[in-house]
């Protein structure tokens, strides 16, 4: 008699990426917890005194399905590491990337989706009963993870759990973390995985559909976001909320909203010769600016901030603070300034060099510029790392403003409040996700 309950064959081609015998092909990274082999399965073991650590593979991966079970212990946070990358002028090499989170504790966050070392929570399972109750405690567990393009899918013990649509990053290793633990957890805690395969031909079709609503990040926020206060400042559709700088509404050229990107057009590289810098309708005290930029080739471009848009009313663009954004290899202004260094990418325009250090994104590729303006301590941060801050108002601040083009704009960069402007200076350069927290 055949049993009604016999599972189907699996006849999907895998590819194991872990031997069961050798850790070949697999390199650690970030701390130095221990990783041994012990009965066909990848045993990590908690140490003190070290931060995260992460069983990496050497190879590389983009789009992909990947299979593999773990067994953790109920006082252990892990997480599975895809699409990740440790890159030297990112934080020393730290490891970052999207996790697929293993999560024993009550919160039952087990296949959501974290974004290690960069965003934070991008799809958690608050919402998610059936997920969070699909998790065996001190059992081993399944994880289907699939990778395909701009989309993210899990599955824990073939329940359904995150679903996320999501740009960011597009290829990167897969690494199996050990947490870092403080003095009250037991060190040689452990977590074991094994059955370690992939997939990456023929993806479309084998790939799973699932009935979950997805979580799309572009021009939206995350849930955690939304906890923490911020706000969309544009849209991804419409002019809403955005104005021409010398004018009293959207400029009717040079400014384009495709795919949910708002475009300055190139125009001969002039500054506010063709659509004019545009800022938000509203003004801002104590905030916190977000945004993604993608330049082009030789570009340059800037965000303001503490506009005011009654000042220079002639040629040229308005007066605020400036997030300085541009092409350092190609653009002559990066060679030029008041203060040495000062109109690079990410400096504070004419004033204030960036750290030299910064990480920047290739040419084509999103960079993230994040401005924090609290009380007058303002910090500028590329790509998740700050590469300046400064004293509005104070007396070395007046120094700097003293010595540069701003000298003749009485207590530039001084107003209470003002407006956020996205610059024309001629060139093509895009920007999308753009939020405000006021603080």
């Amino acid at each position: 008699m055949v049993s009604c309950d016999k599972k189907p064959k699996d006849n999907t081609p895998w590819v194991s990426i872990f031997d069961g015998e050798t850790l070949n092909g697999w390199t650690v990274k970030g701390g130095t917890a221990e990783y041994s082999i012990d009965n066909e399965a990848i045993v990590g073991k908690t140490k003190h005194n070290t931060p995260n650590t992460f069983l990496t593979s050497d190879k590389m991966y983009g789009d992909f399905i990947l299979d593999l079970e773990y067994l953790v212990d109920s006082t252990m946070n892990s997480g599975i590491q895809i699409r990740s990358n440790s890159i030297p002028g990112y934080k020393n090499g730290r490891v970052h990337g999207y996790q697929v989170e293993i999560d024993p504790s009550d919160r039952a966050w087990s296949a959501g989706i974290y974004d290690e070392g960069l965003r934070g929570w991008l799809n958690p399972l608050s919402k998610n009963e059936a997920a969070q109750n699909a998790f065996k405690q001190n059992e081993w567990n399944h994880y289907r993870i699939e990778a395909i393009r701009d989309t993210i899918k899990t599955w824990i013990n073939g329940v359904p759990a995150a679903y996320l649509i999501d740009d960011a990053t597009a290829s990167g290793f897969i690494g199996l973390q050990v947490h870092s633990i403080g003095e009250k957890h037991k060190a040689g805690t452990e977590i074991r995985w094994k059955n370690i395969r992939i997939l990456t031909n023929e993806l479309d079709k084998y790939s799973t559909k699932s009935p979950l609503e997805p979580v799309v990040t572009k021009n939206q926020l995350t849930e955690h976001e939304e906890k923490a206060g911020w706000k969309m400042l544009w849209d991804g559709e419409t002019t809403n909320g955005w104005r021409g700088a010398k004018l009293d509404h959207f400029p009717e050229a040079g400014w384009v909203i495709e795919n949910g990107e708002l475009t300055v057009l190139a125009s001969g590289g002039g500054e506010s010769e063709a659509g004019g810098d545009i800022v938000t309708q509203d003004q801002y005290d104590n905030f916190e600016v977000k945004l993604e930029f993608k330049i082009t080739e030789g570009a340059n471009s800037g965000i303001k901030y503490y506009v005011n848009t009654d000042l220079n009313k002639g040629a040229g663009s308005s007066i605020g603070l400036e997030f300085q954004i541009l092409d350092d290899e190609r653009h002559p202004d990066a060679k030029q300034g008041n203060h040495e260094g000062s109109r690079t990418l990410a400096s504070l325009y004419d004033l204030i060099q960036a750290d030299t250090t910064k990480y920047v994104k290739p040419i084509g590729e999103w960079n993230t510029a994040h401005i924090i303006s609290n009380n007058n301590h303002v910090e500028h941060w590329l790509n998740g790392t700050k590469v300046l801050e400064y004293e509005r108002k104070s007396d070395a601040y007046r120094k700097l403003v003293s010595e540069s083009k701003y000298v003749t704009w009485p207590q530039f960069g001084e107003a209470d409040k003002g407006n956020i402007l996205l610059q024309d200076h001629g060139d093509r350069v895009a920007f999308r996700n753009i939020k405000i927290k006021q603080l």
